[in-house]
């Protein structure tokens, strides 16, 4: 009998016991824990650029008219005052012809005038005229002159035809662009700052580029030229990054930059959705206990913690809504730091893992 009422007592236990774990399990929200690590913290400002040579020009043409003929000479080496090409200057060599032939008709006016003034047959008053009319074409012809020589499209400077558009046949409208000449090396990126990030912008800052054609390649340049004032319709300021002469980016390929304008190594990282706040929950066995921490530079990602957490201390990742001081919880997972390297402030987000934006595991050199 009393050996029945034991075992009677031992499954109630047990069924209590049961019926208590079932209800912590099904009621104790599950959290994961991430370890605080160490790791290089940079604050970034976001950029979108292009790439050109440092030295180039822009040729165009300055009237409308039809292209006769225009150079194979994309890719190839050209001198300064070199032929392009030529428009059909036709109609403004025939408008040239008439008024050199006024020209003669005046000369010839003139003389005849001269000679009736010493037999004493003409006035002063008809020599002034007939050399004012003189001059006046003499003028036009220069005019004229000038502008046949528009006709003729020359290169402005040494250097390589990077691009060429245009065709014979074609109608090249005034202020079209047909040449593209410039020296290949040194090349630069051009770039435009949003006007809230450019006081944080300095000469001899680091740019690490992204582009689609080397997504896997470290690229990186430095600040030389910040345009002084800038654009008031785009809220943008004009920087100029100079490219080392090794680099694989080729006029005219986009990038985005981003401006190193400060780094913190051997900076405490967390995940950045492990705030609540100036908080976190810290895992303390099956209980969290909510911390005030002070945060220095946040990123989407990861958050530097300059104060309030120690090394290895797991906090609650993501912080889970309704959590409250000396909760229970149960932990479902614990992980270290996946980001070691954490960034901030990139233009229109804040905050952007170098890591991730790189590609998996890509290595960040150190200068």
């Amino acid at each position: 009998m009393k050996l029945r009422r034991l075992l009677t007592a031992a499954i109630v236990a047990v069924l209590i016991a049961g019926g208590a774990w079932w209800w912590w399990r099904g009621t104790a929200p599950q959290v994961a824990a991430v370890a605080a690590t160490r790791g290089t913290a940079v604050e970034i400002v976001y950029a979108t650029g292009g790439v050109e040579p440092v030295r180039w020009a822009k040729v165009a043409s300055v009237i409308r008219d039809r292209i006769i003929e225009i150079c194979d000479c994309e890719g190839k080496s050209v001198t300064k005052g070199e032929v392009l090409a030529r428009l059909d200057d036709r109609e403004a060599q025939a408008g040239l012809k008439e008024l050199k032939a006024r020209e003669a008709f005046l000369q010839r006016e003139m003389s005849r005038v001269t000679e009736l003034i010493a037999r004493g047959s003409a006035t002063t008053q008809a020599h002034e005229r007939a050399g004012m009319d003189l001059q006046t074409v003499q003028g036009l012809i220069s005019v004229q002159t000038e502008k046949i020589s528009d006709y003729t499209i020359v290169a402005p400077m040494d250097g390589v035809v990077l691009r060429r558009d245009g065709e014979i046949g074609e109608i090249a409208e005034a202020g079209q662009i047909l040449f593209r000449i410039g020296v290949p090396k040194p090349l630069q990126v051009v770039a435009e700052v949003n006007e809230e990030d450019i006081p944080r912008v300095a000469l001899g800052q680091t740019v690490l580029f992204r582009t689609d054609a080397f997504p896997d390649r470290r690229l990186d340049g430095k600040v030389r030229e910040i345009t002084p004032m800038g654009d008031v319709n785009a809220k943008t300021y004009r920087i100029k990054v100079a490219l080392p002469d090794d680099t694989p980016l080729k006029p005219g390929m986009s990038v985005e930059a981003n401006i190193i304008t400060r780094e913190k190594p051997n900076a405490l990282l967390i995940p950045t959705d492990a705030l609540q706040g100036e908080a976190v929950f810290v895992i303390d066995g099956s209980h969290v206990r909510k911390r005030a921490i002070k945060v220095g530079i946040k990123g989407t990602r990861m958050s530097d913690v300059l104060s309030g957490l120690s090394d290895n201390e797991r906090v609650a990742s993501p912080a889970a809504t309704g959590l409250t001081d000396g909760a229970r919880v149960r932990v479902t997972s614990t992980h270290e730091n996946p980001h070691p390297l954490v960034s901030a402030k990139t233009g229109p987000q804040y905050g952007l893992c170098w890591c991730c934006f790189f590609g998996a595991g890509f290595p960040l050199a150190r200068e």
